[in-house]
């Protein structure tokens, strides 16, 4: 039984005192459905998220490593530093970092591997642009995506990754992919893996949807067969819209 989950990707936000501030208020939310709760702080952060968060339901990850185990990787963290913090979850491959820091999927097999190796459950990002889905190549670009960096692993390494979805077109543009688009690309996804690893693989994996997921239409986006939660950017950032959508379930 694969699990709901919503995860919060803080990005480069919060300073340490809001930090704070964002936890406390987390923690004097109440979750009232089944879904597995995580938020990304900023790696100066994840310390304190952890002490703060480590007594409650609410995991903390990371939102990247570097592949390698230690050398000369100036301002990057390896993925036993984030497993001393007390962090086992990692997200890679999001479109910012593909974009902004020109990660290849090559590169990203590399980083979710060293993850994997380290025992860390990853959250592996992919999407296509807008360009890609006017063209109707967007299932192809997605495919590629998993394929390149995701299908040189054996069947049991999927017991520790989580897909996230996120159409580049739709991140913190107030675009949203409607729930039929969401869910048909989801079923493709969950058919792809079906395609390499059988069913039993392919239905045990959650599938994330990310992209302006909002309170007023997480339990849409959420109610599709194939649609496990969300990964979460500006609406994690506000304690009640984030729990709103934890609990759209």
């Amino acid at each position: 039984m694969r699990k709901n989950i919503v995860a919060g990707n803080w990005k480069m936000n919060n300073d340490l005192a809001q930090t704070e501030t964002l936890l406390t208020a987390l923690k004097a939310q109440k979750i009232t459905s089944d879904a597995e709760v995580m938020v990304a702080p900023s790696f100066t952060n994840l310390w304190s998220a952890y002490n703060t968060l480590k007594n409650t339901n609410i995991e903390v990850a990371a939102q990247n490593m570097h592949f390698a185990a230690n050398g000369a990787y100036t301002g990057e963290v390896s993925a036993s530093m984030l497993k001393s913090v007390g962090v086992k979850t990692v997200i890679l491959g999001h479109s910012e970092r593909r974009a902004y820091f020109n990660e290849t999927d090559e590169l990203l097999a590399q980083k979710v591997d060293a993850a994997l190796a380290n025992d860390m459950r990853v959250i592996f990002c992919f999407g296509e642009e807008l360009s890609d889905r006017k063209a109707n190549n967007h299932e192809a670009v997605v495919g590629d995506q998993i394929k390149n960096a995701l299908f040189h692993l054996d069947a049991p390494a999927f017991q520790n990754i989580v897909l996230a979805y996120e159409p580049v077109w739709a991140i913190g543009t107030g675009e949203t992919a409607s729930p039929e688009q969401a869910q048909d690309m989801h079923a493709f996804i969950r058919q792809t893996l079906v395609d390499k690893y059988g069913a039993d693989v392919a239905n045990s994996v959650s599938i994330l949807y990310g992209g302006s997921v909002k309170p007023n239409n997480a339990q849409e986006i959420f109610s599709k067969p194939d649609v496990d939660g969300g990964l979460i950017g500006g609406a994690s950032l506000n304690a009640e819209d984030f729990f709103a959508i934890v609990n759209a379930f």
